[in-house]
């Protein structure tokens, strides 16, 4: 939260800055994530065995680089968290598609058709690039005219409420609704 709300402006501007590094990199220079990925090991690679071999020479000691595991625990974790969060998504999914709340599955619908267009527009990259820009600007902005916006987001709710009720009058209550047929009882 302090690195988008830019409360220290050093980390902040660093990350945004990496960020806009990455997709430059990688949209802008046709950079590839596996070759980025690649290159830089060889570097790595390149390195500590010059290093290595070099210290005999130099009268340093060689790279002490320590070994790196995975805990069980630690993986098992995240692979249940994530695990519980997609049943979660299936779920209110599921929801929705069988439920008898027509208000969100239209509001789900119109969000990923929204979405789709959106999509359409650019690639996976640069959307994700915008979002994050956004991050770092809305919530800044917002923290410091949060008076203002919230004066107007309430105005602009009370304003979709009375749409929602005349889209209700004029399309939804014309719809018409079969009669759910009862269980024969034996």
């Amino acid at each position: 939260a302090d690195v988008l709300l830019w409360r220290n402006k050093r980390i902040s501007a660093s990350v945004f800055g990496c960020a806009t590094a990455l997709w430059v990199v990688f949209e802008l220079l046709d950079y590839h994530l596996i070759t980025l990925i690649c290159h830089i090991l060889i570097l790595t690679l390149i390195t500590l065995f010059l290093w290595s071999h070099v210290s005999n020479f130099i009268d340093k000691p060689p790279p002490n680089i320590p070994d790196a595991v995975f805990p069980d625990k630690c993986v098992l974790e995240v692979a249940s968290i994530v695990r519980y969060k997609m049943n979660q998504a299936l779920g209110h999914l599921r929801h929705i598609a069988f439920g008898s709340d027509v208000k969100s599955f239209l509001a789900v619908v119109c969000g990923l058709w929204i979405l789709s267009v959106i999509g359409s527009c650019f690639n996976f990259l640069t959307l994700v690039y915008i979002v994050f820009v956004l991050l770092h600007t809305v919530l800044v902005m917002y923290e410091k005219y949060e008076d203002k916006v919230d004066s107007f987001s309430e105005k602009a709710i009370i304003e979709l409420k009375k749409q929602y009720v005349e889209f209700d009058k004029k399309v939804l209550s014309k719809i018409h609704k079969g009669k759910l047929k009862e269980k024969k009882k034996d």
